[in-house]
């Protein structure tokens, strides 16, 4: 929960604050409000300032904001942290109030900033305003555009927002080990004009990457590409929040990768458009219809849609090792072999040993198997019909009719109409036919043998 008392709304007016404008204003420095809950949690809209409709951050929330003169002031907190990534599962990171990432910032094109941040953290850090269009002196790269901000400092960074869109925060000091340690954030600059782009609902998630071993909570930073837990907002499924729509909103979800590879995110159901990258808004005349879009690294992308048609549509990175949560690479592969007679011989040495993977990793999904503690299953999740036998980057477009606006509650799952819902069919299934003019053997297939040397492709 947020822990400042008599927060009224996601603003906080500095009673009789005079215009001013320096380091002498700097001075008084807002209270850092501080939330140590994974639960999503839409801020209401602005009652101070330029109106804005708020994001809604999956898992997370925004940053409140003090007015003190013309300048919007948020406190920013490098820490330490506790995250969940879903129940069953808590890792230690590092973040910004509490959270990992932090918490999100919102502001309106013109907004004049001025953002404290306190090191909390055992080593310096310095935070950098990714994609944003700022003072050299304000970009946040230790060494080269500013000192590095040791334990105990507070530094204060001030800019004007120049232009609306989707932005990161993350740090430029011992960015491997920051960033792998989970020092990220997203932050949101809205149009100055309300009509400009206007959308009914506006998603915002991260991707992050880690790799922690089973049984364990740390983050190994040391590793460069062979992560184990994929995530959204620092969340795995099933513990990422679904996006709960109203049938004929029109909905922006926007999507930041601060992992180590792209992720084709993919969206069953409704098409989308990208209207949106780190470089600013897509005019409409170039966008394009998509059911995928691939985000870099590094990048940013808002997709753009009309919730027509109802129900619980998939959404997920296209990579399959994505949507699994720590997996055993090790474990060999099965799949068609035999196993009883193995079982045998390896039971002799090991009592409970269990074979699996004959016929696929599918039963993984239904056994929910005893595992180390701290440790989440590589398949889970149930929904009305089965196992979902997902993980990592996964969830849900929830899209009903009778949703009212501001509720982002859960639903449940989509009741179908009768005679929507794939069926069994039972009567006979003859043998499929066969060509019968393929080789009955391999040794009857004839094919040609080029030598090297032997044609004109030299140049290949």
């Amino acid at each position: 929960m947020i822990s400042r008392r008599n927060l009224i709304g996601s603003s906080v007016m500095l009673a009789g604050a005079a215009a001013v404008s320096g380091r002498v204003q700097a001075a008084s420095i807002p209270e850092a409000v501080t939330s140590t809950s994974p639960a999503m949690q839409p801020p209401p809209a602005p009652s101070t300032g330029p109106h804005f409709q708020p994001v809604v951050t999956l898992n997370g929330w925004s940053l409140p904001w003090r007015m003190n003169g013309d300048w919007k002031e948020f406190h920013l907190v490098a820490e330490p942290v506790r995250r969940e990534f879903a129940a069953g599962m808590t890792a230690r990171l590092w973040g910004y109030n509490g959270q990992s990432p932090g918490p999100t910032i919102e502001g309106v094109e013109g907004d004049k900033v001025r953002i404290f941040v306190t090191n909390k953290l055992p080593e310096h850090t310095t935070v950098h305003w990714h994609g944003m269009r700022l003072p050299n002196g304000m970009d946040g790269v230790g060494g080269l555009t500013q000192p590095h901000i040791k334990p105990g400092q507070t530094f204060v960074y001030e800019f004007v927002l120049q232009r609306s869109g989707t932005f990161m925060y993350h740090p430029h000091a011992d960015e491997m080990v920051q960033m792998a340690m989970g020092m990220m954030g997203f932050f949101v600059v809205h149009p100055r004009d309300v009509k400009e782009r206007p959308v009914d609902r506006d998603f915002v998630f991260l991707m992050a990457s880690y790799d922690i071993d089973p049984g364990t909570s740390l983050p190994k930073v040391m590793t460069m590409t062979d992560f184990n837990l994929w995530a959204w907002n620092s969340r795995v499924f099933p513990g990422i929040d679904s996006l709960v729509v109203r049938q004929g909103d029109r909905v922006r979800i926007r999507i930041g990768n601060l992992t180590m590879t792209n992720h084709p995110i993919h969206m069953h159901g409704p098409h989308f458009e990208v209207t949106g990258t780190d470089g600013g808004w897509v005019r409409e005349s170039a966008r394009w219809p998509e059911v995928t879009t691939d985000v870099p690294v590094g990048g940013m992308r808002a997709i753009e849609f009309v919730a027509d048609d109802p129900g619980d549509w998939a959404i997920h990175c296209h990579k399959s090792h994505h949507t699994m949560n720590a997996m055993g690479h090790d474990v060999k592969t099965f799949i068609g072999t035999p196993q009883k007679d193995l079982t045998k011989a390896i039971r002799k040495l090991v009592p409970d040993y269990m074979p699996m993977g004959s016929a696929g990793m599918a039963e993984m999904g239904s056994m929910e198997m005893p595992m180390p503690d701290n440790t989440l299953p590589m398949m889970t999740g149930f929904g009305q019909y089965g196992p979902l036998e997902m993980g990592g980057m996964f969830s849900v477009v929830k899209v009903r009719e009778d949703v009212a606006p501001g509720d982002y509650k859960d639903p449940g799952p989509y009741k179908h109409p009768p005679g929507t819902v794939a069926y069994e069919f039972k009567g006979d299934v003859p043998e499929p036919s066969r060509r019968s003019d393929l080789p009955a053997k391999p040794s009857q297939v004839e094919f040609s043998v080029v030598k090297p040397g032997s044609n004109g492709h030299n140049h290949h």
